[in-house]
């Protein structure tokens, strides 16, 4: 049986994660500051991960085969600039020196689409769209910042000759099941609020993803992970928009900038691509806004 350790396991992803993981025959241990882990966790720890001496005790203690890293302060802005960079940087460098120092063999960093830069005050244009892994990084605010500077420390111990796999995963908006019958999602809408406001769904340029189908792919990830080239970033996004339109209208009306690069998205297609992860891993997004979002 693979022992996989996943941070940041009571969270929106850890908890969908954990739940797939455990489903698939690992036997999950959950690291999570905040009460709620799921109950298919074997074991849950309320560790401090900023600690580098924390870090090492739970991976010395429970040994793990692998580590999915999710614990992060998730939402720009919660929380000051200075602690959510302190945080987020922090916690990627722990986990990835505890665990590539004590054997474990395989880790995935979770990042963010929103590396990419858009939404900064001063204007963003996308280089092209469908955007992909080889597109430009353009950070500008801490919470951004602090995804790429945990993407390249990822990347640093992957060439630094440590045997353990490393990989990076960038998850689009994603919806927990329960936000698709009403709950709040992260941004403190609904997703009927965020269908119906092109201006809320918009800024993020109407990316999402549905946490199973993000916790398949990071299940996937982990069984092909030998044999790809170490340090690999991936986007995850579903197959559409989360538009009631096509994107090429939609863009640019929110984001003025985006009009030339927006006449190459057809039909429902989304501003994100997750080609790469279909060709390296066989992975494809099952869940779509169509179908799993209840109404009335």
């Amino acid at each position: 049986m693979t022992r996989t350790l996943v941070t940041g396991s009571a969270g929106r992803l850890g908890r969908s994660v954990v739940a797939s993981l455990a489903q698939a025959g690992h036997e999950v241990i959950g690291i999570d500051v905040t009460p709620g882990s799921p109950p298919e966790a074997a074991v849950t720890l309320p560790a401090d991960l900023t600690n580098l001496g924390e870090a090492y005790d739970v991976m010395a203690r429970f040994r793990p085969d692998a580590v999915i890293h999710l614990a992060a302060i998730a939402t720009p802005f919660s929380r000051t600039d200075g602690l959510t960079f302190r945080t987020n940087t922090q916690l990627a460098f722990n986990v990835c020196a505890a665990a590539s120092n004590t054997g474990v063999g395989k880790v995935v960093v979770a990042s963010s689409p929103t590396v990419i830069g858009y939404g900064a005050p001063g204007g963003w244009t996308p280089s092209y769209l469908p955007i992909d892994e080889e597109h430009p990084v353009a950070p500008w605010n801490a919470y951004n910042l602090s995804k790429v500077v945990a993407e390249q420390t990822m990347a640093s111990f992957a060439r630094s000759g440590s045997e353990t796999r490393f990989a990076a995963v960038r998850p689009c908006f994603v919806v927990a099941p329960e936000e698709w019958t009403g709950a709040p999602t992260q941004s403190g809408h609904t997703i009927a609020e965020r269908l119906d406001r092109p201006d809320i769904a918009g800024a993020s340029l109407f990316n999402y993803l549905d946490a199973r189908d993000a916790s398949d792919l990071i299940s996937v990830l982990l069984e092909r992970l030998p044999d790809l080239p170490n340090g690999e970033v991936f986007f995850a996004g579903a197959a559409d928009a989360l538009a009631r339109e096509p994107l090429a209208e939609l863009l640019p009306a929110v984001i003025p900038s985006t009009a030339a690069a927006a006449a190459n998205l057809t039909g429902t297609a989304p501003a994100f691509t997750s080609a790469k992860a279909g060709r390296m891993l066989g992975w494809t997004p099952k869940r779509s806004w169509h179908t799993e979002l209840e109404t009335g």
